[in-house]
């Protein structure tokens, strides 16, 4: 709890107590939810919005008392209420009115989503229920100061539901007042085989809760040491992550999103970049952009094909780095480099022996290229017929004719140039 306020930047009361939150639902036997109010744990704060440097306001952090879970049945004609989950601890995280789509209200909930993971606190399974997000919205006329009547949006159990129902809403609630009604403070829930929000209940005022002190927890007095040793401890953030990945590696927006949200393929990746210490600037960088490249291409397609994790492969940073380097100094082309890359996965064996027990080392010798071009063309002269009617793609489809023929260990520029001159 405390990790996570300081990661938002949010202040740690010294002093911090329960109160009773009062009201009548079946999901809450006991008629009354243990909860803050005045004094929740952590106040404040704010959470960066990714791709778009927006910073959401936090208003509070608090500690509060799980309910049961409402299941509908509409084939049977009522709900029932699962009541596993009711009284265990849960942390509720409130903002600001600062967001103004289900697009913004999305991406927060998948940064916050990713900072939990980082902090260690939580896995966030939304599908387990271990996060769960519930939507006030609130409209109001372009130039209005006051915010309209809220409506309460809960079971949005996905990014996906996030986005969607909060833009279902705004439609609905415009729609509302544009024919000059209402809007009535209730709570709502969203049913994602409709695509639309059902009214549940008339949503309390705050006051309508009758807090007060809860009589059998005493206040809690926070350690401000302890609070400093977990703040020294706190990892690498999210947006501190994009931020060095950024000036330090010079990568893109997309690679680094990718890497960010993958804690395990980023280690991976900066492994092999140390692998690379010894060479000089220019030449390093080259190579830190080409193991990015083949890590977030060929690699984790490895990966996701297999639904592997980093840990599980036989391929070590060593020798991924070693790769590199072999394509770099065109010792072997790209097109052998996939292959070497699907042995190293399979056998765990390092680069330099693969590519000498297979025979893959780039060939300089055009005469034998040459040979293999003539045969290509020979026995494609539809292809042949539709480059000289001026199809790109023909020459395209030869050059990996070629490439096949020599099994890779062709430069696929020197083919590209042989076929040129050959067919022109």
């Amino acid at each position: 709890m405390i990790k996570v306020g300081l990661a938002l930047k949010s202040k740690i009361n010294e002093i911090t107590k329960w109160d009773r939150k009062n009201y009548f639902y079946p999901d809450l036997p006991k008629g009354y939810q243990i909860s803050q109010y005045d004094y929740p744990i952590c106040l404040g704060g704010e959470l960066t919005i990714p791709n778009s440097a927006k910073k959401i306001s936090i208003t509070r952090v608090h500690l509060e008392e799980d309910t049961g879970r409402l299941a509908h049945f509409g084939h049977i004609g009522h709900s029932l209420v699962d009541f596993n989950r009711a009284g265990v601890p849960l942390m509720e995280l409130v903002t600001e009115p600062d967001m103004t789509s289900g697009e913004e209200a999305g991406a927060f909930a998948q940064e916050l989503h990713l900072l939990l993971r980082y902090l260690g606190v939580s896995d966030a399974d939304m599908e387990k229920g271990q996060m769960r997000i519930e939507a006030n919205l609130s409209l109001k006329s372009v130039g209005a100061k006051e915010l309209g009547v809220k409506v309460e949006v809960k079971n949005l159990n996905s990014f996906k539901a996030v986005r969607d129902a909060i833009d279902y809403e705004i439609k609905r609630q415009t729609g509302i007042l544009e024919n000059g009604e209402k809007i009535i403070q209730q709570t709502r829930g969203w049913n994602e085989t409709k695509g639309e929000t059902v009214l549940q209940r008339i949503k309390e005022e705050s006051h309508d809760y009758r807090y007060f002190p809860e009589p059998d927890l005493p206040p809690l007095n926070t350690n401000m040491e302890m609070i400093k040793e977990i703040e020294t401890g706190l990892p690498e953030l999210p947006g501190d992550k994009r931020k060095r990945l950024k000036s330090e590696y010079g990568l893109a927006d997309e690679q680094i999103n990718i890497l960010v949200n993958n804690e395990k393929l980023a280690g991976f990746f900066e492994d092999v970049v140390s692998e690379l210490q010894e060479l000089e600037i220019g030449e390093k960088k080259q190579l830190t952009t080409l193991s990015a490249n083949y890590i977030l291409g060929d690699f984790l397609g490895l990966l996701n094909e297999a639904s592997a994790e980093v840990d599980d492969v036989k391929i070590d940073a060593e020798n991924f780095a070693e790769l590199m380097s072999l394509i770099h100094k065109g010792t072997i082309t790209t097109r052998a480099a996939k292959d070497v890359l699907k042995e190293m996965w399979a056998t765990g064996k390092d680069p330099n022996t693969i590519v000498g027990e297979k025979d893959l080392r780039q060939t300089q010798d055009t005469g034998e290229i040459e040979k293999a071009v003539s045969k290509v063309i020979s026995e494609n002269q539809t292809a042949v017929a539709d480059y000289k009617k001026g199809k790109e793609i023909a020459l395209q489809f030869l050059l990996g004719q070629v490439m096949a023929a020599t099994r890779g260990k062709a430069s696929p520029e020197i083919i590209a140039e042989i076929l040129k001159r050959l067919l022109n």
